[in-house]
């Protein structure tokens, strides 16, 4: 058995659940699957060396998902400070930030829309941040048409 095999189940196993393909208690199910699927390849390996390689890989694959989770990524949230939206656009390697306006319909459209992307890409942040919060940003961005969404890479603007 080979180790990329190993880091692929790992893999498999810490990556998000889409919730719109299946159901809530599947999920639990599906886990323990790849969870056993994975212990079995260990198992199956024959070497000690490997198996606690394996056992080390997916240690830090759960580590990486434990720390995305607790800095938010995985879930569409409302930034309300300014200075916020800065650190958080320098600090992640890859955000997404919808900059809308309450009044608007189509804001709510691209709400939708960017909730259900949140957790599909798991290793991005989204987040929304309403424009009169933000006027210095809206000002030094040039942003003239809502809603408005800008992804930053390593903290600087890559596309709209």
């Amino acid at each position: 058995m080979s180790n990329k095999r190993i880091e692929t189940l790992a893999a498999r196993l810490v990556e998000p659940n889409n919730p719109l393909s299946r159901g809530q208690d599947s999920d639990d199910d599906d886990d323990e699957a790849l969870f056993a699927e994975l212990e079995a390849e260990i198992e199956n390996d024959g070497s000690y060396a490997m198996r606690e390689q394996g056992l080390e890989v997916l240690k830090r694959e759960m580590e990486k998902m434990q720390a995305l989770k607790q800095n938010q990524h995985g879930a569409y949230t409302e930034i309300f400070d300014e200075k916020e939206v800065i650190r958080v656009t320098a600090q992640e390697p890859k955000s997404v930030v919808h900059f809308y306006h309450s009044n608007f319909k189509r804001c709510e459209i691209m709400d939708k829309h960017l909730a259900v992307l949140a957790t599909k890409y798991f290793n991005t942040r989204f987040i929304r941040v309403f424009v009169e919060n933000v006027p210095w940003l809206v000002e030094k961005l040039a942003i003239k048409v809502l809603p408005c969404v800008i992804c930053f890479l390593d903290g600087a603007t890559k596309d709209r």
